[in-house]
């Protein structure tokens, strides 16, 4: 597999139109779709300032986003960013008239937005592939997870422990 090479503003890529733009953003990444012309389509929280900046703890917490039509170079900013088609061999792309059509139609809707079940990256892959998926989403649901797990198992720990020096006075 062929190593993914990284782009910024000052150094950018040729993306086609259709493809997932992944931008690397200091805590997490966002996700966008290239339309053509240096333009991708993307969702940001309602309530934002500046449409680009998505990384307040806003965009966490917000259950509703704009789906909106951004230059690239304007929403990567100071970061960088990858053309990373993932899936494309678990799921099949639409054909890239259907995915420009798709998007097209939902530029300046608003959409429902949750971190875990209907983010940024589940909003793309459902314009390029017809299914909404997110490996960062279930990453994050196997994190939850686990420190739930962990969580519990040091209560329990910690109430047999309480009970055994109980026993012991």
């Amino acid at each position: 597999m062929a190593a993914i090479e990284s782009f910024s503003a000052t150094h950018p890529g040729d993306p086609h139109p259709g493809d997932l733009i992944e931008i690397f953003r200091p805590a997490y990444q966002h996700w966008a779709l290239y339309l053509g012309d240096g333009y991708i389509i993307n969702v940001t929280p309602i309530d934002e300032g500046p449409p680009a900046t998505f990384a307040s703890a806003k965009s966490v917490f917000s259950r509703k986003a704009r789906v909106r039509l951004q230059l690239l170079k304007d929403v990567v900013g100071n970061d960088t960013y990858h053309i990373n088609n993932k899936y494309d061999g678990t799921y099949a792309p639409l054909p890239v008239e259907e995915i420009i059509r798709r998007a097209e139609f939902l530029i300046d809707q608003e959409v429902s937005y949750d971190l875990l079940g209907n983010n940024c990256e589940h909003f793309v892959t459902l314009l390029r592939y017809g299914e909404g998926v997110s490996d960062q989403a279930n990453r994050a649901i196997s994190a939850i997870g686990f420190v739930t797990a962990a969580a519990g198992a040091f209560s329990l720990l910690g109430l047999l422990r309480s009970r055994s020096r109980e026993r012991q006075y």
